[in-house]
């Protein structure tokens, strides 16, 4: 069977550091920290007072009034960087088929802020059940892609990928893999998340997961630092629209890039620590290298998931010289949860943006917050520390690794005619 190529025609994204395209690239360029002091509630008690919240946004500036309330806020996220990606693709609706372009959304957690509001709202109460009708459809993970689909009537595919972090990459490489094999010429793609709640820091506190550098919050998120203590929580979303090549071609699209493969793969070690040597995350490059056709010497850089935890940047770093060999030398790695901090299921569908917008520009986002340099880590790695590096880029790689021993990796490239 011929595989049919895939393209990326259309960019969205809504993050800590920008609620747009451009001013997301500018933000990550320019080594820009999204962390700040939580302001959605009352967070002095908790052992972490930060995290890395949107800016300057209302949904309702974007969103008719009564349709944003019966949405969290992860399916308002996932509503405005769709539309921002399905307007950069520029489809002529008369002529589209919608019966072939469908919605492959990620999320890892969903509805969490509804579901903590209603608990606490029937805790308070004397127990009689009185819950919001919009309870349900504003608290299940697959409803984002429900919303898109129903704006655009978009008919084809639809549902959500749960993978924790790894969520919007999975939803990536479905959407890719759905179009290659014909059961899609258009498909909208990527992950939101809006976890940075009570419920949300309180959990991941609990687990000793996030960094507690409450006095200096903006260089909390320090990926390979000696001295990373936890990641960072973001929320916000990234969307794609992925098109089969010669569809894009007909109706003279703007491509950015090429879909070239991806790869997964589980650790089966732990349902939070990373394996220690980096073995799933070895297998899920190789995975994708193979699946794309390429050689690790064909890869001029790794988006790394690069969280900030000690563990799991350790084992990442050990995956790369596994796969890259002495190559991994010549490479610009890079972590941008550094400046968006950690977007749990968005995560994969932002870092694939930030990673695209490499090939387009020509430069490689930096990881900020570097001060001292971890032993246990090879320091000759090009970690793209603190500043921007200009670089011609034709291959790209992102990882996301999730709790539970779930990894995607996604391999973009600069289009071959």
């Amino acid at each position: 069977m011929v595989l049919r190529r895939v393209v990326v025609t259309g960019l969205g994204a809504l993050t800590p550091i920008g609620n747009n395209i451009e001013e997301f690239w500018n933000g990550l360029i320019n080594g820009v920290s999204g962390a700040a002091p939580i302001t959605y509630f009352d967070a002095s008690k908790f052992k972490t007072q930060f995290a890395c919240e949107l800016k300057n946004f209302n949904a309702e500036d974007f969103l008719d009034r009564k349709e944003a309330r019966k949405m969290d806020r992860y399916a308002q996220y996932a509503m405005v960087s769709s539309d921002e990606a399905v307007l950069d693709a520029g489809f002529n609706f008369e002529k589209l088929d919608k019966d072939r372009v469908g919605v492959i959304w990620g999320s890892g957690i969903g509805g969490l802020e509804t579901f903590q509001i209603e608990m606490l709202n029937f805790a308070a109460g004397d127990g009689t059940p009185k819950f919001n009708p919009f309870f349900i459809p504003k608290m299940i993970s697959d409803i984002a892609g429900g919303h898109i689909s129903i704006k655009y009537g978009f008919r084809g595919p639809n549902f959500t990928t749960v993978s924790a972090c790894a969520s919007s990459t999975n939803a990536i490489i479905d959407a890719f893999n759905y179009i290659r094999l014909g059961h899609a010429d258009a498909m909208v793609t990527g992950g939101s998340e809006a976890a940075v709640t009570i419920a949300g820091m309180g959990g991941f506190n609990a687990m000793h997961a996030l960094s507690t550098r409450n006095d200096d919050p903006k260089t909390a998120s320090r990926p390979m630092d000696k001295d990373r203590d936890g990641f960072v929580l973001g929320e916000g979303a990234g969307a794609l629209v992925l098109e089969e090549y010669e569809h894009a071609i007909a109706r003279g699209a703007k491509i950015y890039c090429e879909v070239g493969g991806g790869g997964m793969s589980a650790d089966a070690y732990h349902i939070t620590a990373p394996h220690p040597e980096g073995l799933g995350a070895k297998n899920v490059m190789l995975n994708c290298l193979r699946d794309a056709g390429l050689q690790a010497t064909d890869v001029d850089g790794v988006n790394m998931h690069g969280t900030s935890t000690p563990l799991g940047d350790m084992a990442e770093s050990k995956a790369i010289l596994h796969v890259f060999g002495e190559h991994a030398y010549t490479m610009n790695l890079n972590s941008t949860k550094s400046m968006t901090g950690h977007l749990l299921g968005a995560a994969g569908a932002v870092e694939t943006i930030s990673s695209i917008l490499s090939l387009k520009h020509g430069i490689v986002p930096p990881t900020i917050n570097h001060f001292t340099d971890d032993e246990n880590i090879d320091s000759k790695l090009n970690f793209t520390f603190n500043k921007a590096q200009k670089r011609d880029m034709n291959v790209v790689m992102s990882n996301t690794f999730g709790f539970g021993g779930h990894n995607a990796c996604v391999l973009v490239k600069k289009l071959e005619i």
